[in-house]
């Protein structure tokens, strides 16, 4: 069994987007490196919305990832910079990446929201638009 993670984040306003970037390309470095890390891929979405899918061997593995470094130092910004952000978790058998189809329909069905100080009226109920799933780009392990 290995173990998914998807997180959705919609930066509520442009001039975050340049923070954003700079602890976005910490944490994809960050991730890359991290034990346990199978494989993933990013999704920029339009309106600002970004989404990140990863495989880890475990979820211990990814709970390590999460709680240190440059993803730890970006996660209390995203309160402030999101109006939207959600995040689902499941394992699986099958040790490829599932497709951004079924990524969305268990976000909306078993996904949750996070806490964020200026939420969407579209946070708490994961109405969002399906996203655009076009330009999806690989995240290999270093």
């Amino acid at each position: 069994m290995v173990f998914v993670s998807i997180t959705r984040l919609r930066i509520r306003s442009i001039r975050f987007l340049p923070s954003f970037a700079i602890h976005t390309f910490g944490a994809n470095a960050q991730v890359r490196r991290a034990d346990g890390f199978i494989a993933g891929s990013l999704l920029p979405d339009r309106k600002q919305t970004f989404w990140t899918m990863t495989l880890w061997q475990d979820q211990a593995a990814m709970r390590r990832f999460m709680t240190s470094g440059a993803h730890l130092r970006a996660m209390p910004k995203l309160m402030q910079w999101c109006d939207e952000a959600s995040i689902v978790h499941w394992e699986q058998s099958e040790t490829n990446l599932p497709d951004w189809q079924d990524a969305d329909q268990r976000m909306r069905t078993e996904g949750r929201p996070s806490k964020l100080l200026h939420p969407s009226p579209n946070h708490g109920d994961l109405s969002y638009c399906a996203p655009r799933t076009t330009r999806a780009a690989p995240l290999v392990k270093a």
